[in-house]
């Protein structure tokens, strides 16, 4: 890297904060540094283009958790546990909302629904059997039930009679959140450099010297907001998840609005205007989707064109447009972690999938460590 004298003196010297990943976690972190902190100088850095992982590259569910991937989580997590980590979502979503704002991200009430395959029906039956508690234990948090029986009155083929429909959750644009997150860093003079990736760090009694490939420069404080990719810098307990995704080209007269979850969350799809959004599968080969790959696999593609054209919408020859993936962060815990890791280094990493509903509160809680 060759820089002036005027780059190395407005970018690199005398920082602060340096914050390394531009998603929903870091800015917000950033953001919130710069509340706290209204003179210093922040510096956030992103290995890619735009957002490496999944910010930009999600399917647009503004959820908690399916009914199933609740029950799930109750056989390897305490019920506190659970119902911590609902109440962080739903308190992350209103802050991203109040944050940036409905109109900003097109936040849309359509509601959840959660359908079941008929080769699936005892899955769906225990879903009936523990739906009541599950409900009662969220009652504290919603005021109100949460899940529902409904008929089904999509035309889904090949499913039960019955959806599982939740009226708290919705659908955003994930491409105009995070345009506006980029542009509200920018305004409270954020400064914010792409295609930079810190390859190490070293710390010493007066701050870290971060390193760019062949350049280094000193900051006072650095903050981690890489959450799949965690385990490569800092060796958090962290494993990358790939999501696969598709997209349809418009389908006239799509008579279908909302979220919907099959599989425990495994697979989800939405409307995107006139369009379908489907993802997910990984399920499949837990092995190979643990990757930092953006590729597609044929195995997985395969499988939600399937899911598409024989479930979803059984009478219509739509044609994908577009496919993509992205990586989340996974681990043993759903919980995500947020820790100073020594004196002058501190990560906010481990989404669990679940970045657009928990992203914009773990960036506040990072930043409030320092």
């Amino acid at each position: 890297m060759f820089l002036s004298y005027w780059e190395i003196n407005k970018w690199f010297s005398k920082v602060d904060y340096t914050i390394v990943g531009s998603g929903i976690v870091g800015l917000h972190a950033a953001l919130q540094l710069r509340e706290r902190f209204p003179d210093s100088k922040i510096l956030v850095l992103e290995k890619g283009m735009l957002p490496e992982g999944a910010s930009t590259k999600n399917a647009g569910f503004a959820c908690f958790g399916s009914l199933t991937e609740i029950i799930d989580d109750l056989k390897t997590h305490s019920e506190e546990e659970v119902i911590e980590l609902v109440q962080k979502r739903w308190k992350g979503l209103q802050l991203l909302r109040k944050n940036l704002s409905d109109a900003a991200i097109d936040f849309k009430p359509y509601g959840g629904y959660e359908m079941f395959l008929n080769s699936q029906s005892s899955a769906f039956e225990e879903a009936l059997q523990k739906m009541r508690f599950v409900n009662e234990i969220l009652q504290p948090i919603f005021k109100a039930e949460v899940f529902h029986k409904e008929v089904d009155r999509f035309n889904f083929k090949g499913t039960c009679e019955y959806l599982i429909f939740n009226p708290f959750e919705g659908q955003i644009d994930t491409g105009m959140m995070m345009h506006t997150l980029l542009k509200k860093a920018i305004s409270e003079n954020i400064l914010m450099l792409n295609s930079q990736k810190v390859t190490a760090y070293h710390e010493s009694s007066n701050g870290v010297s971060v390193v760019l490939g062949d350049f280094s420069f000193m900051t006072k404080k650095l903050l981690f907001a890489t959450n799949g990719f965690a385990s490569e810098l800092i060796g958090q307990a962290v494993k990358p998840a790939r999501a696969q995704v598709l997209i349809t080209e418009p389908i006239p007269d799509l008579d279908l609005k909302g979220t919907f979850h099959l599989e425990q969350g495994y697979y989800y799809f939405r409307n995107m205007g006139n369009r379908i959004l489907l993802g997910g599968g990984r399920n499949l080969d837990f092995e190979a989707e643990t990757t930092t790959d953006l590729r597609q696999t044929e195995l997985i593609q395969s499988r939600l064109e399937l899911l598409l054209r024989e479930v979803i919408l059984p009478d219509s020859d739509c044609k994908i447009e577009h496919r993509w993936s992205g990586i989340m962060g996974m681990g043993a815990s759903k919980k995500p972690i947020v820790e100073r890791l020594s004196e002058h280094v501190y990560c906010g990493v481990r989404m669990g999938g679940m970045g657009v509903a928990i992203g914009s509160l773990i960036g506040q809680e990072l930043a409030e460590l320092v």
